[in-house]
């Protein structure tokens, strides 16, 4: 299930200018999210997609998937901020931030 940042950016992109049929490169996806946020902000990207639900279903759904795939895949996780010990003996931890 994705995060909350994840369906953020989701309804982001679902209310760009951004088609799939576009085939958009990991860059125009960022692109799209950042001027969407910048535009609406998320409660008015999650406000659009609500809107979009409620007037085109059978559209929305369709692109809604398709908006969370590229988000999944554009923004993948990464272990910035995690900490983990070593396996060697000692007192040694590594942190990567």
């Amino acid at each position: 299930m994705p995060d909350v940042l994840a369906i953020a950016r989701a309804e982001a992109l679902f209310v760009s200018s951004v088609q799939s049929s576009e085939s958009p490169a990991a860059v125009e996806v960022r692109k799209a999210v950042a001027e969407s946020f910048a535009r609406l902000g998320s409660r008015g990207c999650a406000a659009c997609v609500a809107g979009e639900f409620g007037d085109h279903p059978e559209v929305a759904v369709a692109r809604m998937r398709w908006a969370i795939a590229m988000v999944s895949t554009v923004y993948q996780p990464t272990l910035r901020g995690v900490c983990r010990r070593s396996r060697r003996p000692g007192p040694t931890t590594t942190c990567t931030a």
